[in-house]
């Protein structure tokens, strides 16, 4: 990463899976990231969290996870704010209490399903032990109304300690599978990359052009994927495989998942 930092002094860095796993940060890549600030270059934290930024920097604050790692964090939450602003504001929220914060400060009204005109997915309400299966009626409720959906993280998975964890995504693509209309929020689309990019300009006080940055994120469809739309380079970081396959053959299938991506290493762990 020493000769990264180099080549490309602004770093979108996924947070979940790369920077830590549900519980404790992972050294390697907190090391990794203070080393490329201190050597001239920018992190900017590029999260599908359905929180604000402020809220994924007090959770991260509460994992352990140095502030100097990083300059700042935009998420799918920050882009699912400005999403809920172009609705009429009668709102449904699909998602845990501990989401909350996104809806802080905005003109709008969460109610009742019956009384919603848009649905913002933040997850599943009980994630630690529900599965998308849980919710076949309740979206054939929401499918049957025609209701929009936005979905605040189109992560599908992600592993919290030693178990995986079902996210919003997978409610949208349930949703999406039976005809409804969904609105995504963050990787890979292409908002959540234009807004780290304003970020990013406010902090170096000028634009970035796309062969200054390189992502770094573990997950193909989101990370990768989405660096690829951009045309920004990337780094994968392996980490939803369980140690089934080596890391030659985990190279081997994300350079054939996503072709079109510029994957300049795929590795277990950022060194420098």
């Amino acid at each position: 990463m020493r000769d990264l930092s180099s080549l490309y002094p602004v770093w979108f860095c996924d947070i979940w899976g790369v920077l830590h796993d549900g519980h404790a940060p992972y050294a390697a890549t907190v090391d990794c990231l203070q080393r490329h600030r201190k050597n001239g270059g920018t992190v900017v934290l590029v999260s599908n969290s359905p929180r604000s930024t402020i809220g994924v920097s007090k959770q991260l604050d509460e994992i352990g996870v140095a502030r100097d790692c990083y300059d700042t964090a935009v998420t799918s939450g920050d882009v699912t704010r400005d999403l809920m602003q172009q609705t009429d504001g009668q709102l449904f929220h699909l998602g845990p209490s501990r989401d909350l914060s996104i809806f802080d400060g905005l003109p709008v009204n969460r109610v009742a399903l019956e009384a919603a005109s848009t649905v913002i997915c933040t997850g599943l309400f009980h994630d630690d032990r529900e599965t998308p299966a849980d919710y076949a009626a309740l979206l054939a409720d929401i499918d049957a109304r025609k209701l929009p959906m936005i979905c605040a993280n189109p992560d599908k998975v992600v592993r919290k300690g030693g178990r995986l964890q079902y996210c919003a995504g997978a409610l949208a693509e349930a949703y999406a599978a039976l005809g409804g209309e969904v609105r995504m929020a963050g990787k890979p689309f292409a908002p959540i990359y234009d807004l780290a990019r304003r970020r990013t300009a406010t902090i170096r006080d000028h634009d970035v052009p796309v062969a200054s940055i390189l992502a770094i994120g573990d997950g193909p469809e989101t990370d990768i994927r989405g660096a690829a739309g951009q045309g920004i380079a990337c780094v994968f970081m392996t980490g939803l495989h369980d140690g089934e396959g080596s890391l030659a053959e985990d190279d081997a299938a994300i350079r054939k998942a996503v072709p079109e991506a510029n994957i300049l290493r795929t590795v277990e762990r950022l060194d420098w």
